[in-house]
């Protein structure tokens, strides 16, 4: 018993010691714990919308000031026409459009009915209907208070769903997983590439060849990139074949940005690789680093602009919430490159950064 005691207590010493097993056991949980709590959540903060008010009269401006005073909402822009709803959609500038009818507060007081649309973009439906109801229930909430004043009267909204009109969930989750999909299978597939040379002990091999570090590893990394492209097809047909995902934009242009996404994430794999020094710790390293950072931080299922501050700024550093923009822009929206140029710029960038890093990273491990 009492070497069984003292091999306990060896144990745990043995943990204590190991800074890393201290990491995992009490650092992911702590991190988990606050990462979950902050993102999983279905409340509705500082939404973007615009509004069109041909009226501009006092009840049209009470029910907006009762709108944006709610801590729900932020007005991005007031519309001069009808005309100006789709363009700020497309730009991706607001997720809530509301248009009061001409006359507004004349025709409550002469007819006793009113009408505002809601018009939403439910290329993101789940954040599209949370907001409509929203804003819904705040103008009940005002329609309440009007008439415990005066004569019963009635504000009929009539709610419309840009680009998903059947608010159907795969339009949101199609985008999602293929930015998901490919960033796994290319960092992954190439980190552990990379990763068995070292294993093997062939990686020798190769630094004693003629070709350059850059060489070496566009030449591990070609192969993967035309069989995860085909991957992306594959994904596509899938999606538009047997869910009914659009592709309302040019095919051309969504497999070229697919084409830009996927040499990102090889990118990436390749980093990873030059940092780790087996296949185990590569894979866990490309499944925890990149898998749940990209359900959780890309806008892939829970709306960015819920998210604390500084979560947000993690999530401008997450990659796939650039492809995940480009994808629904030109699938659901029908956009050309003009609509999605400054997110391509930001894949370009992130692409070169990780190249850039993996070579260097290859250069000092030669010297």
């Amino acid at each position: 018993m009492k070497r069984f005691r003292g091999f306990v207590i060896k144990e745990f010493y043995h943990i204590f010691r190991d800074y890393r097993t201290l990491l995992i056991l009490f650092g992911m949980p702590a991190v988990q714990l606050m990462l979950f709590g902050y993102v999983l959540t279905n409340e509705i903060k500082d939404a973007k919308i615009a509004i069109y008010d041909p009226s501009k009269d006092v009840v049209t401006r009470k029910i907006s000031d009762k709108i944006l005073s709610s801590g729900y909402f932020i007005l991005e822009r007031n519309l001069n026409s009808v005309a100006e709803i789709d363009p700020a959609f497309r730009q991706g500038e607001v997720k809530l459009a509301i248009i009061y009818e001409p006359g507004f507060s004349q025709k409550l007081e002469k007819t006793g009915k009113a009408r505002i649309q809601l018009i939403g973009d439910a290329s993101d439906p789940n954040t599209a209907n949370m907001l409509v109801n929203y804003a819904t229930g705040i103008i009940n909430n005002y329609l309440v208070s009007m008439n415990a004043q005066k004569m019963p009267v009635q504000i009929i909204p009539e709610v419309k769903m840009m680009y998903n009109e059947e608010l159907k969930g795969v339009y949101m989750f199609v985008p999602g997983l293929m930015a998901m999909l490919l960033m796994l299978i290319s960092a992954l597939m190439t980190s552990l590439s990379i990763t068995k040379e070292k294993e093997l002990g062939t990686m020798e091999l190769l630094l004693v060849s003629p070709m350059r570090p850059s060489q070496i590893i566009i030449g591990k990394v070609f192969p993967y990139v035309f069989l995860a492209f085909i991957d992306a097809c594959i994904i596509l047909g899938l999606g538009n074949l047997v869910f009914g995902m659009p592709i309302m934009g040019s095919i051309s242009l969504l497999l070229l940005e697919s084409f830009l996404y996927i040499c990102m994430a090889l990118s990436l794999g390749i980093l990873i690789s030059n940092i780790t020094n087996s296949q185990q710790v590569a894979m866990m390293l490309s499944l925890v680093v990149l898998m749940l950072p990209t359900i959780l931080l890309s806008g892939f299922i829970f709306p960015v602009e819920n998210m604390p501050m500084i979560l947000q700024v993690f999530c401008h550093l997450m990659p796939p919430k650039y492809y995940i923009i480009i994808v629904k822009s030109i699938m659901l929206q029908g956009n050309g490159f003009i609509y999605v140029w400054h997110e391509t710029l930001i894949l370009i960038g992130f692409t070169i950064l990780f190249l850039a890093l993996s070579i260097k990273k290859f250069n000092i491990r030669l010297t």
